[in-house]
């Protein structure tokens, strides 16, 4: 006969009389009160203490892009540049003709200053963040541009046709708009550190005096734009301290996983030899499936790196082991991929969509429009639209049960849209809404299984499928792997083509998929 735990714990003496057994009961209550005790432990171990849940919530969700916003003020500089030029030759200047060789003129002067201002350094974040450096910096550049201009008209024939005193007028137009844009970019940009958006947020992996060290570094770069937002290791307390360099531990790195997610971390830092093999690479195992940036601290190796496959913070070396998929420009490029051809899709699609809501609602009773959570980037849940195609009181918004062949719950209507994907077309709005991607990895149910198993446990490394927005159409809807999932292989091949597109992103490759998808669905083995 078996006894239980709290069985054991219940048990007491029979009488007030010293008992042999009463030692060993009592060592027995305390060893299973002990075990019981490290069991609670272990299973909250990787859940997010208080401490790191209010962390989080002290965190912005709306941070900006270092090199999205030093690609606007360049953007920026040219058109004003560029207007000044034209400004100071109508308004400013007699005997002024606009022809090509004066705008060859006004485009040339504008791109030496762009290059006189980025070999100053005036695009970089530390520069704009300080009023009077950025300001002389912009001075100096608008002079050296303005003397090779000057020096051109009077050595060649280049720019003759424009009089004398208009570089003096753009000159001082061109000073005049700059010191505005200029100064309201250092205000902006001010408000925007003491706010926390324009910094990288970065965890510490690992702790011990490695941390501190690598810690004290950082905080001792001038222009450090990485805000720590803890540590946290696998190792015990007596070998890993709960607090490093000012900097708490929040947990371990199963715990990581959902603090990276939840606090929209930017950088995870391993603080580990590189010596380490073995125990680097179990880390970056678990550490992958997130959306950011893997950095391997090599400072306590006192290495020598090039430049490839290593970046600095200050003088502070790390090895570039993860890069954030679509980052920064790609962001804004996919973006307007995403809401250009979404919107021309819709227009062009409204027939059908208009058509297939009327016979949607002539075939049975219900709404048209079906809602199901499913997984977003970074593992968010997201509420993706579809044309309802089971009859409304055997809708499955939970996704429990997989639609297979002949499935009674599908209407007529139903297996024709599902067919042919028509279901699918109102994701086009999660699109301009933001929570899809045209192209990605399909959006999964939250509770998508295959043989009573999650997909997430039946394909190791299965989320990092989302470090990117999930999409209306995907790679592996192209290589034909879409419709009903029933086996392992299928969801494993799934995963697999999810993350080739992730790593092999581009532009040309969105295109692609596009292209090719009308093409995929005529295949309609799966699909049911």
């Amino acid at each position: 006969m078996t006894v239980s735990a709290k069985e054991i714990l219940d048990i007491k003496p029979l009488s007030s009389k010293p008992n042999p057994a009463l030692a060993l009961q009592s060592k027995l209550r305390a060893s299973v009160e002990n075990d019981l005790r490290d069991l609670r432990e272990l299973s909250h171990s990787d859940r997010l203490s208080e401490h790191a849940l209010e962390i989080a919530g002290t965190l912005r969700d709306d941070g900006i892009s270092a090199a999205v916003l030093s690609g606007s003020v360049r953007l920026t500089d040219i058109c004003l540049l560029g207007l000044s030029g034209f400004v100071a030759g109508w308004y400013f200047t007699t005997g002024f003709e606009m022809n090509w060789a004066v705008a060859a003129l006004i485009a040339l002067a504008t791109l030496l200053c762009v290059g006189f201002f980025q070999a100053a350094d005036a695009y970089q974040v530390s520069v704009m963040r300080r009023g009077l450096r950025q300001i002389g910096r912009i001075t100096g550049g608008l002079v050296l541009a303005c003397g090779a201009v000057a020096l051109l008209q009077q050595t060649t024939d280049f720019g003759v046709a424009t009089s004398t005193n208009w570089l003096g007028h753009w000159f001082l137009l061109a000073l005049s708009v700059l010191v505005i844009f200029r100064t309201t970019v250092f205000v902006a940009v001010r408000r925007w550190m003491d706010q926390g958006r324009l910094e990288r947020r970065a965890v510490i992996v690992g702790g011990g005096t490695a941390a501190a060290e690598l810690i004290h570094d950082l905080e001792g770069q001038v222009d450090n734009d990485i805000r720590i937002c803890g540590i946290f290791d696998d190792r015990a307390n007596d070998r890993s301290p709960t607090v490093v360099a000012g900097y708490p531990k929040l947990g371990n790195i199963s715990a990581l996983v959902e603090f990276a997610r939840l606090a929209k971390i930017d950088m995870l830092i391993v603080c580990i030899p590189l010596r380490a093999e073995q125990r680097v690479l179990q880390l970056l195992s678990k550490l992958w499936v997130l959306p950011v940036d893997i950095r391997l601290s090599a400072h306590t190796d006192k290495a020598r790196f090039r430049s490839r496959g290593a970046s600095f913070v200050g003088t502070v070396p790390f090895v570039d082991v993860v890069d954030k998929p679509i980052a920064d420009w790609d962001v804004v490029a996919k973006r307007v991929f995403d809401l250009f051809f979404a919107s021309l899709a819709i227009v062009a699609l409204t027939p059908v969509m208009i058509a297939t809501a009327i016979a949607i609602k002539l075939n049975s009773k219900g709404p048209v429009l079906f809602r199901q959570k499913r997984y977003g980037f970074n593992n968010e849940i997201v509420e993706v639209l579809k044309f309802r195609s089971m009859y409304s009181e055997m809708s499955d918004h939970d996704a429990k049960t997989v639609v297979t062949k002949g499935d009674p719950r599908v209407t007529s209507v139903g297996r024709f849209i599902r067919k042919t994907s028509i279901d699918e077309l109102p994701q086009l709005f999660n699109v301009l809404a933001g929570s899809l991607s045209l192209v990605g990895p399909r959006p999964h149910a939250v509770n998508a299984h295959t043989q009573n198993k999650k997909w997430d446990e039946v394909v190791d490394g299965y989320f990092a499928r989302h470090k990117v927005k999930p999409g209306v159409t995907g790679w592996a809807q192209i290589k034909g792997w879409r419709g009903e999932v029933d086996t392992q292989e299928k969801i494993e091949k799934r995963v697999e083509c999810d993350v080739y597109y992730i790593e092999n992103w581009s532009i040309l490759f969105d295109l692609k998929i596009l292209f090719r998808t009308p093409f995929a669905l005529l295949n309609t083995e799966n699909a049911y």
